[in-house]
């Protein structure tokens, strides 16, 4: 393909992805309400939990803040429920100028990316709840709690994300090892520093510092760790298994190869 061909493609390819982000949008503006309330269930709960359903409510400032907020809500629910086709366009733009090994590789981690982001994604919405919980628990007795409405979501959102892409980590692993990066071996010898770097990422990504918080993204990473760790060692076990055994032969300077 000439390079004109490529740029048309590449152009194919954004519009289609633009377009179902979009629709994605759309379908979210008009699905608020819904993510609003199963997004805002945590305080409403606690507010219950405490007898004074006044004393935990969303602030919004300014005129223009609930529609600012509706479209960003709308436009992230649209990122999420459209990831499969952008990741898809993104992948379709690529594998021409693959191999076909290659391009049943490439196939395979989309193939294992968007369900592993969705279900970080699905995760942390299970915790949530529990992560609100433990933050609001340290308002006052006495105290009414009315954190503002586009912090509370931008702390949602960016909650949410942290984990789904947090999830997508161990394909990224595997991929090193499928390119001779990163033996199975060399995982196995540092998982102690391995655990010890997703702690770390885990302390740091959270958008709190409670470390309950920390240890909902770490124990799922440190399985998720465990998990490609398993897959490299196939990997690396059928390799070794149809590597010609002249390969491993080591000679002498003046010793003749069997070839």
């Amino acid at each position: 393909m000439s390079l004109g061909d490529h740029l048309r493609e590449l152009r194919r390819r954004v519009l289609v992805a633009a377009v179902a982000l979009v629709l994605g949008s759309i379908l979210g503006w008009y699905l608020f309400q819904p993510v609003y309330d199963h997004l805002t269930e945590p305080l409403l709960s606690i507010a219950r939990q405490r007898g004074d359903e006044k004393s935990i409510a969303l602030n919004y400032a300014g005129l223009t803040a609930a529609f600012s907020q509706h479209l960003s809500l709308a436009i992230f629910v649209g990122c999420i429920v459209s990831s499969p086709v952008w990741l898809y366009q993104i992948w379709a733009f690529i594998v021409p100028g693959l191999k076909k090994k290659e391009k049943r590789l490439s196939l395979a981690f989309i193939a294992a990316t968007v369900p592993l982001f969705l279900a970080g994604c699905y995760f942390a919405y299970l915790t949530l709840p529990k992560t609100v919980g433990i933050l609001i628990s340290f308002t006052p007795q006495g105290a009414v709690n009315y954190p503002e409405a586009s912090m509370y979501f931008s702390f949602v959102t960016r909650f949410i994300v942290v984990f789904g892409l947090s999830f997508v980590i161990p394909v990224f692993l595997v991929a090193l090892n499928v390119i001779h990066v990163l033996p199975a071996a060399v995982m196995r010898r540092t998982w102690r520093p391995a655990v010890l770097i997703i702690f770390i990422f885990a302390a740091i990504a959270t958008p709190t510092p409670d470390p309950f918080t920390m240890f909902l993204l770490a124990i799922p990473l440190c399985l998720l760790y465990a998990g490609a760790l398993v897959v490299a060692t196939l990997i690396d076990r059928r390799r070794d298994k149809d590597r010609p055994t002249w390969a491993d032969q080591e000679l002498s300077d003046d010793e003749a190869s069997t070839l």
